[in-house]
């Protein structure tokens, strides 16, 4: 397959990156500081992200709001103008199709970020369902994120108005001259912003953002660090169409009003499987791992108990930075996701101890106001 390239593809290679198919872009995994350093600096100060190869999409027209809400279970039609809301695509079995971004941009029109993996499924997911609305692929249009305790200093700098921008809300921009749409998000667990640009434009405004003190470019190999740390899940690793929202610790992103004892119960594919697990709980939980020793473990390793019984795998496992240790999610039996529990790892017939920890292993930072 013909890989395809971001806005920012030259400006990576002058930095110097390691570029690495990903999702079938070539993309930056990581610059001559290294992974463990761009974590670092991102917790201490600024990194920069370039994430166009995600998705950006508009639905548009009469009803918009109602088709969204039957393709999700989140209270759409309760969104503000201006806020975002974290959702997911449900299967008709209870599993996953892929998890997103939804901000309401008007009454009628939503603006959604969805994984570059599984970008051309969900525009044909949606198109499947539309009934009179317009769905936009912007195409043109670059995304970058701002993340760490200094982003904001940074933003106020360059955009004054974001500067009381709070988590999960948006709003229009200009920043030298560049228009820009900015929401108070991210994938770090980290204060930070998220900056949809015309793709033309979008090598100047990253330039601006490197020249501030405070920024250091930083590639998906320390995103995928910080975001473990935070206990996010990444769509293909701890989220699939085999998971549901429940096992994968993701009730809070089933609003209220679309439980069962909601003002608008279901309603979302999946729903008469998804709801019931509410209250019998799913066979196998998402827990976080922390590994004793500095031998890392990988995705796809199995999880055992003292026994030695086989009771989970691996979903995602990296050397977390700011912990100073390796960490891992994984999915393992019910009763054995407290924290504390003692379980190991099978690394290449050896075990590995690891202690169930709870989640995030860094506390998340994000400004609420």
């Amino acid at each position: 397959m013909t890989l395809q390239f971001t806005p920012l593809d030259a400006l990576h290679r002058e930095l110097g990156a390691r570029m690495v198919a990903f999702a079938g872009y070539d993309m930056p995994v990581q610059y001559p500081a290294g992974i463990i350093r761009e974590h670092q600096h991102t917790r201490q100060a600024a990194g920069l992200f370039d994430v166009s190869h995600m998705g950006q999409l508009v639905l548009r027209g009469p009803g918009a709001a109602e088709l969204l809400e039957s393709l999700v279970p989140v209270d759409v039609l309760g969104l503000a103008e201006q806020r975002q809301s974290y959702a997911l695509f449900t299967n008709d079995k209870g599993g996953i199709l892929d998890d997103l971004i939804i901000t309401r941009w008007g009454p009628e029109t939503f603006f959604l970020v969805v994984n570059a993996a599984c970008k051309q499924q969900d525009i044909a997911h949606l198109r499947t369902h539309l009934d009179g609305q317009t769905l936009e692929v912007l195409e043109q249009q670059a995304l970058l994120a701002l993340q760490g305790p200094a982003a904001r200093e940074v933003m106020a700098r360059l955009c004054p108005e974001t500067a009381t921008l709070v988590f999960m809300h948006g709003m229009r921009a200009t920043i030298d001259g560049i228009d820009a749409y900015i929401t108070c998000s991210g994938y770090t667990g980290e204060d930070g912003f998220e900056l949809s640009v015309p793709a033309a434009q979008a090598d100047a405004l990253a330039r601006l953002l490197l020249a501030q003190p405070e920024v250091e470019a930083v590639g998906l190999g320390a995103r995928d660090s910080l975001r473990l740390e935070a206990g996010l899940c990444l769509y293909g690793h701890e989220l699939n169409e085999r998971t549901d929202p429940i096992q994968a610790g993701l009730l809070w992103s089933i609003s209220k009003v679309r439980r069962p004892e909601g003002e608008r119960p279901g309603g979302f594919p999946g729903a008469d499987m998804i709801l019931p697990l509410i209250v019998n709980k799913p066979a196998l939980r998402r827990v976080g791992l922390m590994v004793e020793g500095k031998r890392p473990v990988r995705e796809g390793q199995t999880v055992l108990a003292e026994s030695g019984e086989v009771v989970g795998e691996i979903c995602s496992a990296a050397y977390g930075a700011t912990v100073g240790a390796p960490i891992a999610m994984a999915y393992v039996q019910r009763d054995l996701g407290e924290p504390g529990t003692q379980l190991a790892v099978d690394v290449r017939g050896k075990q590995v101890a690891v202690t169930v920890s709870r989640m995030p292993f860094v506390p998340q930072r994000y400004f609420r106001g």
